[in-house]
């Protein structure tokens, strides 16, 4: 096997060992850093909702308590104001959700659906549980929703979910006696969830990955094509010219042309050094004729 074949074997084998390497590595971390994009940007609308329900109630319900008794204004409900508020940024954004999820709401919006009653059932059965996240499959891609429990820690949500007979009566004219009674004090009664879709970060990762892999793949073949070119020029053509002066001195050739070896590396050397060996044969052949 000629020495620019074993040179570019071991060469291959490296590339592709490396290629590997980076990519897994590479892929592994744009994976993970797209996955927390998507958790950082559901967090922060969770937060978002959190913000307009404590507006809501701690400064918008104040200024309606008087008009809350001559008619019903779901405004002040901290629930409705941050639903309605996520739903315009919906309008924007589609594909990001948000629900107050509830086993027995008032506002039949609010009903949990299959999924959502497993979370809400999941903080009612560990009240230690403060948010849970994962991943689920949607007819518009796959989306990551993260949920923390809805829990009933002010007494005055029991005067509206309590019993039919102390809800506001402009409540119950709007909304029935059916549903979202009942309630009790420190009760999960469900969830906030949050969906955002994962599709276009990962897609972005993906893309990324594909650039890093194509960009590394060009660079180890320029690399691998200088190196073949530095190995031709400065080993393989002058070894193969020293390897042909040898081969006609050695068949006893005396006109063969000295080798010129213009540096002082190893192929200097060793040109050098055939140079004396066949200056010391010359010699001793002219002895043995004399």
């Amino acid at each position: 096997m000629r020495l620019l074949l074993k040179f570019n074997f071991v060469f291959a084998v490296i590339f592709a060992a490396g290629l590997l390497g980076c990519g897994w590595l590479s892929r592994e971390l744009l994976q993970r850093n797209a996955q927390e994009e998507i958790l950082e940007n559901a967090r922060l609308l969770m937060e978002n909702a959190t913000a307009v329900r404590n507006y809501t109630s701690g400064q918008i319900r104040p200024l309606l308590e008087t008009q809350m008794k001559y008619s019903f204004l779901p405004q002040s409900v901290p629930a409705f104001a941050a639903t309605e508020v996520l739903h315009e940024l919906g309008k924007k954004y589609p594909d990001y959700g948000y629900k107050e999820a509830t086993l027995n709401p008032t506002n039949p919006r609010d009903r949990a659906v299959e999924w959502e009653a497993d979370l809400v059932n999941r903080f009612r059965s560990n009240a230690e549980q403060t948010e849970l996240n994962g991943q689920r499959d949607t007819p518009l891609g796959r989306m990551l929703y993260i949920a923390r429990p809805i829990k009933i820690t002010n007494p005055a949500c029991l005067a509206c979910h309590s019993t039919v007979d102390a809800a506001p009566k402009p409540m119950i004219d709007k909304y029935g006696t059916a549903n979202g009674f009942g309630w009790n004090l420190n009760e999960v009664v469900g969830a906030q969830v949050v969906s955002v879709p994962m599709t276009l970060p990962l897609a972005r990762a993906q893309k990324t990955f594909h650039v890093f892999m194509t960009s590394l793949a060009s660079v180890f073949v320029a690399i691998g094509v200088l190196l073949n070119l530095m190995l031709w020029l400065m080993v393989i053509r002058p070894v193969t010219q020293l390897s042909k002066l040898a081969d006609r001195v050695s068949l006893g050739e005396t006109e063969v042309p000295e080798f010129n070896a213009a540096t002082r590396d190893e192929i200097g050397v060793l040109g050098a050094s055939f140079a004396r060996m066949r200056r010391s044969l010359e010699q001793a052949m002219k002895m043995l004729d004399s």
